[in-house]
């Protein structure tokens, strides 16, 4: 018996009411758990200090190269674009998920076997456009692993 895609996925209204929950429990976890590959690469997040903490806890299939060992650059930038999207699910008035436009991402140092944090800021919103920047570092959040600027088209 064949289902339909439909079947498995969660419908908008689901997506928005999940959103909304999750901006009035301030869990923006909540959110995250509704994208599978959120938890495939172990994303995590929470609000601290006013504002949305992201992280990546260190786990074996990240790893990109096995002789650092370094978590794989696709993870990372999978990792910063997931966070930005979260962003602005959480801070702004949308309840459906936006659409990349553009991602730029820029590499500075190796992303080392451990936890990976971040953090984004929503630095333009147009009526169809939003401008987000993500930042991912490690020990030292005054010396970024990575760094990405990113657009998304609002539905």
């Amino acid at each position: 018996m064949n289902q339909s895609s439909s079947d498995n996925k969660l419908d908008q209204s689901q997506i928005s009411k999940s959103i909304i929950a999750a901006r009035q429990a301030k869990k923006p976890q909540m959110i995250l758990d509704l994208i599978p590959y959120s938890s495939f690469i172990g994303a995590q997040a929470k609000v601290e200090s006013e504002s949305v903490i992201y992280w990546l806890e260190r786990r074996a299939s990240n790893i990109g190269n096995p002789s650092l060992p370094a978590i794989h650059g696709g993870v990372i930038g999978g990792f910063l674009e997931l966070s930005a999207a979260i962003e602005i699910l959480y801070v702004l008035d949308v309840i459906a998920v936006p659409k990349v436009v553009d991602f730029s991402l820029d590499y500075l140092r190796p992303g080392r076997y451990k936890t990976i944090y971040a953090n984004c800021t929503v630095l333009r919103q147009g009526k169809k456009l939003v401008n987000v920047s993500a930042t991912a570092w490690q020990d030292d959040p005054a010396r970024p692993i990575a760094t990405a600027r990113c657009h998304f088209l609002l539905p």
